[in-house]
């Protein structure tokens, strides 16, 4: 062990040999490892960006002790390189960790007895003499050879890459991208990097240019800096900038005249990456497939609303009248036109807040266009969202993934995602009407791809609450197709007496409308803890979720509290987001006790009877159901479950999600759930739950939004308590400007 700086600051050296990788995220590179220090009895946990590092591989590391409070002391890692082993004991470890494929544990120990220490020189330089060793033949040699010359290689591109400023974990996906021709694919466009490798910034590729001696004002550093501008913006919601919003960024950027990135505008757009269209800012300009996603979007519902579509048989509102009489209701005026007009319209929208009676109609047209023999569908942008439909109608719902057959491609680009639909334009889906939930969900290029496989005569029935968060994806549908005017739609605004008993429901309007909501009757539904700052706040949390709420709601048995008791919260840092909220709630709910096992997978720990969130889509993932033992595949993105057994052993988690469906995760899969005691408003769209709770301290400005909070109340059903500062929240409630996103599809709607 010596001190060593790196970048500038004093850091411990340490070499040693890795005996295990107990974790690794390959996202971010980021491992938890077990090594064995070289000439010392001592072992340690090393942790830190390290994507290439293998249990045998002999390291040198640089960073520095650190106490975790969880896990104790560790060593985190700043810096490392892989070291030759020497000796014939390292290099015997070495070759039996399986870095090198073909060599095992006895057969490295033939290898390096009869070598010694020469045995690296043999096998990198005159590999042909392993054929002295018993049991390698001339299959096992090539083998040997070429997983040590792959292993060489890699080694020396990261290395190249690290030369040039590139952390490790991004130097590791570009070799895979383009294996030992990285270094020649980064010379000859180092921006590349920015569109290929995650996790790469414009930044970091555009120092690696200037000092490989790219000009400042060249072409192709403009048009790379357009490109990754407008990517940006989309990542923002944005499918467009305007021309001079996007020309203001680039010179900030890039220090230019606008003369040159007008010539890279115009060279962009002749090489088809870009496309420009009249908007309501002027002069917009797209990616690309952003722009042909808003007039796909735009084409595909004026093809719909101009196809003839069959009527329903017989008089409509006879028909309204019936399925009435069989849901034991009465539809207000309000509700019967918005019925009428869903059963005449070929495109019809419907959008309304909280009480207003979106479900009871869905649950009517629905009705009625079954009775008439048309083939109907259902569908929504999540799993939990299409699950609570299906609830709510008795019918069969499905995502729009699993509705358009989704098979995606690994790592496909956003422009590539809708040829990996089995249902498109030339494999349309067999069906009359669609009818879709929580609308205000989906992104511009999903809609694009729904409307597609959609065929002309089909109805399309779009319900949403156009007040909610837009999507996570770029454009802004509902929105726009509902300020377009060219689209069929009811907005509903009568709350119905059950629904307006409820201060959930009367709350989220007022909000809606920038009042302050009723808070704190003793008879009500909707409560706010003050507290000074976030420090209260989350004991006050742990203190409701524990004890009170549990006691009030009448909830006894450690999974209905789980299941009824939502926290919400608009962040994933700080006190009072998602990663701390977790960590507290799991330590009061569900401590470590003895017996209950658990799994630690890097910093999150997986214990038998944590709540749990499926945070991707994942259509490959099998499940078997408990009631019927029926084997299915699917798991999607916000779907709930319980840790149900940790095994070990093997390393697995099974997670029991909603529906009684088990999945058995390896260490691949942990990647893709975490702690579900506290999750964003962004994870809770769609969903309902019984209680939720929701701090009310800092938030970030683009967060403290008045739809924000709106959202987030409305996913209450019997309860919702807010805990921390009025102050706060009535800022958020003044801010109604849920950050404006640049989206074209009005404008192409209306032209």
């Amino acid at each position: 062990m010596k001190l060593v700086a790196v970048r500038g600051r004093a850091m411990t050296e340490i070499t040693g040999t890795v005996e295990r990788v107990v974790f690794r995220n390959e996202e971010n590179g980021f491992a938890v490892t077990n090594v064995r220090v070289t000439g010392e009895n001592k072992k340690l946990h090393a942790v830190g960006v390290m994507p290439d590092v293998h249990a045998g591989m002999l390291v040198v590391l640089r960073g520095e002790y650190e106490t975790h409070p969880r896990f104790g002391e560790q060593f985190t890692v700043k810096d490392y390189d892989e070291a030759a082993p020497t000796g014939a004991e390292s290099i015997e470890a070495f070759l039996a960790s399986g870095i090198v494929k073909g060599i095992g544990p006895k057969t490295a120990a033939l290898i390096v007895a009869r070598f010694g220490d020469e045995t690296m020189d043999v096998i990198g330089g005159a590999p042909e003499r392993l054929l002295e060793i018993s049991g390698i033949g001339e299959k096992k040699l090539r083998q040997i050879a070429e997983s040590y010359a792959e292993h060489r290689e890699v080694a020396e591109v990261v290395l190249h890459f690290v030369k040039l400023g590139i952390g490790r974990a991004a130097a590791m996906r570009f070799y895979k991208l383009y294996g030992a021709a990285a270094p020649a694919a980064i010379e000859e466009d180092p921006y590349r990097l920015v569109r290929e490798a995650e996790g790469i910034d414009f930044r970091t590729a555009d120092r690696i240019a200037l000092r490989m001696g790219f000009a400042e004002n060249s072409e192709q550093r403009i048009k790379s800096g357009l490109v990754y501008l407008l990517s940006r913006a989309a990542l923002d919601g944005n499918t467009y900038l305007p021309e001079d919003v996007l020309l203001e960024r680039t010179e900030q950027l890039l220090g230019v005249m606008r003369e040159e990135t007008e010539d890279a505008l115009l060279a962009l757009l002749l090489d088809g990456a870009l496309a420009e269209a009249e908007t309501e800012c002027g002069k917009g300009w797209f990616l690309d497939y952003y722009f042909q996603a808003e007039k796909g979007v735009a084409n595909g519902l004026r093809r719909l609303m101009n196809a003839d579509i069959s009527p329903v048989r017989g008089d409509a509102q006879a028909q309204i009248g019936m399925a009435e009489r069989a849901r034991a209701i009465e539809l207000s005026g309000e509700q019967r036109e918005a019925v009428d007009a869903s059963l005449s319209n070929a495109v019809f929208v419907l959008t309304g807040g909280p009480g207003t009676g979106k479900t009871t109609i869905l649950k009517e047209v629905a009705d009625i266009f079954a009775w008439n023999g048309f083939a109907l569908a259902l569908a929504a942008p999540t799993g939990r969202a299409a699950k609570r439909m299906a609830e709510q109608t008795g019918r069969e719902a499905k995502t729009i993934h699993r509705l358009l057959e989704y098979s995606p491609a690994k790592d496909a680009p956003p422009e590539e995602e809708r040829f990996a639909f089995g249902r498109d334009a030339g494999n349309p889906l067999e069906l009359d009407v669609l009818i879709v939930d929580e609308a205000s969900m989906i992104d511009v290029l999903l809609m694009d791809a729904l409307l597609d496989a959609m065929p002309s005569g089909a109805r399309l029935i779009l319900v949403g609450d156009a007040d909610q968060l837009p999507p996570v994806g770029p454009g802004n549908v509902l929105k726009d197709i509902l300020a377009s005017e060219r689209v069929e739609y009811a907005a509903l605004t009568e709350i119905y007496r059950q629904a307006a008993e409820s201060l959930i429901v009367t709350n989220a309007h007022r909000i809606d409308r920038g009042e302050r909501p009723h808070v704190n009757d003793k008879e009500g539904n909707f409560f706010f803890y003050r507290k000074p700052d976030e420090a209260a706040c989350l004991q006050t949390i742990i203190e409701l979720c524990g004890r009170r709420l549990p006691e009030y709601m009448g909830y006894t048995e450690p999974r209905d509290i789980l299941s009824g008791i939502q926290v919400i919260t608009p962040v994933k840092q700080r006190l009072l987001g998602t990663q701390s909220l977790n960590a507290a709630l799991q330590q009061a709910l569900n401590p470590p006790v003895p017996g209950r096992r658990e799994r630690v997978f890097g910093h999150r720990v997986f214990r038998e009877g944590d709540k749990v969130m499926q945070m991707k889509n994942d259509y490959s993932l099998t499940w078997i159901g408990l009631d019927d033992f029926e084997k299915g595949e699917g798991v999607f993105n916000g779907d709930i479950g319980f840790v149900e057994n940790v095994d070990e052993e093997e390393g697995t988690v099974s997670v029991v999600f909603d529906g009684g469906r088990l999945v058995k995760y390896d260490t691949d899969g942990l990647e893709n759930i975490e702690l579900a005691y506290a999750i964003t408003v962004h994870k809770s769209q769609g969903s309902e739950y019984p209680v939720v709770v929701m701090p009310m301290m800092f938030v970030p400005p683009m967060l403290a939004t008045r739809n924000l909070l709106y959202t987030a109340v409305t996913r209450g059903r019997d309860l919702v308590v807010l805990v921390g500062s009025e102050e706060r929240m009535m800022a958020m409630i003044e801010n109604a400007g849920s950050r404006d996103r640049y989206s074209a599809l009005a404008a192409f709607l209306r032209s």
